[in-house]
């Protein structure tokens, strides 16, 4: 069994307005993390929308320190981003349970949520990873998934980053020293 995260790709992370915007690097990989989510969703396997959120004004949160307020509860920077936003709402109608979103409030998809549980209850021991930022929230849930078991692939073609030079060593991270395979869309496996 195996499911799709999808990390981050919200308006604040892509969008030209946005508070933390990797800009047209993630704007390019729009229709190919749409495409990729939609097959996974018609194919029935599980796909996961981990979606970082943070409260206005928390003075107490790590990432206040690093980076301006983004991804805020409630507005419209957290909304996931063109093409996949209508994906996800074409698809929330669906009566099968095969899509969850998780908010999350650290780099990792794991870290403080309930994700390796859903996972595992669904016997699920492959993890394809799409999304932004590349080096930095895609990179951590690649560690947590690394470490929990799971294997590992990571969509070339569908995350992105505001750093290239981080966002190249990441790709090179990932299949060096986490042994994921790094694939895109000629690949067979999507």
């Amino acid at each position: 069994m195996k499911a799709l995260v999808v990390i981050d790709y919200t308006n604040d992370f892509v969008a030209d307005e946005g508070k933390l915007t990797c800009g047209k690097p993630g704007q390019a990989i729009e229709e190919r993390i749409a495409a990729i989510t939609d097959e996974f969703i018609k194919n029935e396997d599980y796909v996961v929308f981990a979606v970082d959120v943070h409260d206005e004004n928390d003075p107490y949160h790590p990432e206040s320190k690093l980076f301006p307020p983004h991804n805020i509860r409630n507005t419209e920077g957290r909304e996931l981003f063109g093409k996949l936003k209508e994906v996800y709402v074409e698809n929330m109608a669906r009566p099968e349970k095969n899509i969850l979103w998780i908010d999350k409030t650290r780099y990792s998809a794991f870290a403080g949520t309930d994700l390796e549980i859903k996972l595992k209850e669904r016997n699920i021991q492959e993890v394809h990873l799409t999304g932004v930022c590349t080096d930095i929230c895609v990179l951590h849930t690649a560690v947590d998934a690394y470490n929990k078991g799971f294997n590992i692939v990571i969509h070339e073609d569908a995350v992105q980053s505001f750093s290239q030079p981080g966002h190249e060593w990441a790709l090179s991270h990932f299949k060096n020293t986490l042994g994921a395979e790094v694939v895109t869309k000629n690949s067979s496996l999507v």
